[in-house]
């Protein structure tokens, strides 16, 4: 166990509530003021997550990745704003503000950000899955 003070509350307590609101744009404006160095250009956060789905907000800076990963689930990648572009299947994909690039369960991919970017990734694992979405 670690004697560093937790950097958020901890979401068992902060994702507890059955309806949860989110204010995306006041959840990114507080990752972008976190005091500890972003991993790898970006700063993430679970906003919802209740059994099969999860749903997390990124902050990404200027050359931000997101590194080559899978879930066992279906994914959604929804850029909120700036410009991202994904790696998966051996393609590159092109995902501008407002766009949304679904992919299938088990498909490796990765995310970066050549200008500051935001995200919202949904995850809904497969059904009988144990693993825990990326």
């Amino acid at each position: 166990m670690s004697d560093t003070p937790r950097l958020r509350t901890h979401p068992k307590d902060r994702l507890a509530a059955p309806v949860q609101h989110i204010d995306l744009p006041a959840t990114i404006a507080t990752l972008r003021k976190e005091p500890h160095a972003a991993v790898a250009g970006h700063r993430q956060i679970a906003v919802f997550r209740s059994g099969p789905v999860t749903v997390l907000a990124f902050a990404f800076e200027p050359g931000g990745v997101l590194k080559e990963h899978q879930a066992d689930g279906v994914v959604t990648i929804q850029t909120l704003s700036g410009h991202l572009h994904v790696t998966a299947e051996n393609a590159g994909f092109d995902v501008p503000a407002g766009h949304v690039i679904a992919l299938a369960p088990s498909v490796q991919h990765s995310v970066s950000a050549a200008v500051e970017s935001t995200m919202l990734l949904t995850v809904c694992l497969e059904s009988g899955s144990t693993g825990r979405a990326d």
